[in-house]
């Protein structure tokens, strides 16, 4: 009876391992993605019009850095950006909003917006990327005279001050410069 427990096993076992192994060689990305991490950082999509539009003004920003409700309220405030008038044409606007929706946090598969949606929980999310939960959490240690001081940064908002790679939508903290201070050490 137990030899025959065994053997079922056994063959159960196989059984799956075959089948999982011709899915993956099938190239099935669902079933490869259970076994795999999702890609680390964020997803640098750009748009030429979200570049020139945005980024003329600031750093584009990702749109894995924000949720989707979070890029809508932009978006549909953009007479009052933050203070400044924004306003584009109706189709640029729309093409942006697309663009930012289409690739927000909790809609991408990629590990920092993953972190930024699981830390934030229940918790109301803002508008301001620096104030989500999670990057609050990884910037706490960081000193006034680093970032708020420091003219060359001046603002956690000028994230590829000290992110080398941020416009590759990494941002690893291994790879921290800060500006007239040098590599971040925790």
């Amino acid at each position: 009876m137990k030899q025959r427990y065994w053997l079922n096993a056994g063959v159960l076992a196989v059984s799956l391992l075959t089948t999982a192994g011709v899915a993956l060689s099938d190239g099935d990305k669902s079933l490869l993605s259970w076994f795999t991490n999702t890609n680390p950082g964020i997803d640098p999509k750009t748009t030429q019009l979200y570049t020139r539009e945005c980024g003329g003004c600031h750093f584009p920003y990702q749109p894995g850095l924000l949720p989707a409700t979070s890029w809508e309220q932009i978006m549909g405030h953009l007479d009052d950006h933050f203070g400044e008038n924004a306003e584009l044409t109706e189709s640029n606007r729309d093409a942006i909003r697309n663009f930012l929706l289409n690739n927000a946090a909790g809609r991408a598969n990629y590990g920092l917006p993953n972190k930024l949606m699981a830390a934030q929980g229940e918790r109301p999310l803002p508008l301001r990327i620096t104030e989500l939960r999670y990057f609050v959490y990884e910037h706490s240690d960081l000193r006034r005279d680093l970032v708020q001081d420091n003219p060359e940064v001046r603002s956690f908002s000028n994230c590829d001050s000290c992110h080398q790679s941020a416009k590759q939508g990494l941002y690893d903290e291994h790879d921290v410069r800060i500006p007239g201070f040098g590599r971040w050490e925790d």
